[in-house]
């Protein structure tokens, strides 16, 4: 079978404005009477999972039996599998003296950073889909690969595929756990991923909201999906897209969110390249630079030595000229260039104008102003600049090459 070329969606929520999302959209426990953009008919042969009862349609379940229910499998699971962990942390905060910090099974179940993710998964749109037995065959290959590969520490919970809404699409919901520190498994998605050797984005710098392992999850598992399409003949554009309203509403897809953020990250980018064209020009001239940023730090190491001096002399002591003296030079927040010029100066004072503190702001203000003293302390500056410069510049022209190859953006 060979179909035309489709897009893969898959989005992740766990909670929107009405809380954390609730199943029972997904296996259709509520009445379907009064959801005009869902189809009763064709909502009878909606394909539904559970991690305990298996497949089953819509029209073959027993709407009475709360067990095959999506929301009572997910109780059923939480309280199986962390109530050691509840009970423990109970334990430790009856120690601690803080009760009020104890949660049920349920309580994890419900909060939205413990509670289940639910993944969103779409192939096409509402006028270019693939054959639902197409989409059903793909996502059972790819359920299976995912647990295969991940299975460990996120466990499928549910899924349902729907094709009584305009776009078929399939809701999943799974939840990360593992071990803690005290031998208790505990829903933690980063430590799931941690110990699954799921990498941060970018290894080399800091985790954070922008660099976290759940990004390069979910990156792979998008992989994951297209692959298995692939194999069974459709063909899936590398772009990622996102859904709308008008197609999967509960989801609340970002897309003109993302959008506008894109925009206005291409504007950044933008004046960024700006300055850094600019820059590059006053690179160019090395040594014109190189003078400018020596005026710059010169000038703000005068006017933060100065300050000082107004500062620790008001009691017109030696003793306290001083003390200053070693202040500056202990302060981590001033610069090399700032603690040298300082020890030069303070040096030269203390031995010239012992009990003459009067005079030590005009004075100072004397040195920093001289032609001939203030070159002396700036070529220090100037140099250092110069070498840091060219040392910039050499890196630059090592790293062109590279960058002009294709597969340097792969790289990234």
């Amino acid at each position: 079978m060979h179909i035309a070329e489709k897009r893969v969606t898959r989005h992740n929520g766990r909670a929107g404005k009405n809380g954390v999302y609730n199943p029972k959209h997904n296996d259709r426990s509520f009445d379907l009477a009064h959801a005009d953009h869902i189809d009763p008919a064709a909502a009878q042969h909606n394909v539904l999972w559970d991690c305990y009862g298996g497949y089953t349609y819509l029209e073959k379940r027993n709407t009475e039996d709360l067990a095959v229910r999506f929301e009572e499998v997910e109780r059923h699971f939480y309280a199986e599998r962390y109530t050691d962990y509840c009970l423990g942390q109970h334990e430790r905060n009856r120690k601690t003296g803080h009760p009020e910090r104890d949660r049920s099974t349920e309580d994890l179940r419900l909060n939205k950073k413990t509670c289940p993710e639910e993944s969103i998964i779409q192939i096409g749109n509402m006028e270019d889909q693939i054959p639902d037995d197409a989409f059903f065959k793909i996502a059972v290959e790819f359920f299976d690969d995912f647990n295969q590969r991940f299975g460990e520490h996120v466990h499928i919970l549910d899924w349902s595929l729907h094709i009584d809404e305009a776009t078929p699409h399939i809701h999943e919901r799974h939840v990360f756990d593992c071990e803690n520190q005290y031998g208790e498994i505990a829903p933690q998605q980063e430590k799931a991923l941690e110990a699954l050797e799921i990498p941060l984005p970018f290894p080399d710098q800091p985790a954070g909201k922008h660099n976290n392992r759940k990004m390069k999850f979910d990156s792979i598992c998008r992989w994951l999906l297209i692959d298995v399409a692939r194999r069974h003949g459709v063909e899936i554009a590398d772009e990622p897209i996102y859904g709308g309203r008008e197609y999967l509403e509960k989801q609340d897809f970002i897309r003109e969110k993302l959008k506008a953020q894109i925009g206005e990250h291409n504007e950044k980018l933008k004046s960024k390249q700006t300055e850094l064209d600019e820059l590059t020009i006053k690179i160019e001239n090395a040594e014109q630079f190189a003078d400018e940023v020596a005026e710059v730090a010169y000038e703000k190491a005068v006017a933060a030595v100065s300050e000082k001096v107004r500062e620790e002399t008001r009691n017109e002591d030696f003793v306290l000229i001083e003390s200053y003296r070693n202040s500056v030079l202990k302060n981590p927040k001033n610069t090399e260039p700032v603690k040298k010029i300082a020890k030069n100066l303070f040096t030269g004072l203390l031995q010239k104008f012992t009990g003459a503190t009067k005079q030590i702001a005009e004075k100072l203000a004397t040195a920093f102003a001289d032609p001939a003293q203030k070159a002396t302390l700036k070529q220090p500056i100037r140099a250092s600049v110069l070498d840091k410069l060219n040392r910039n510049k050499q890196k630059i022209a090592d790293e062109n090459p590279r960058r002009q190859n294709p597969n340097y953006r792969k790289e990234l």
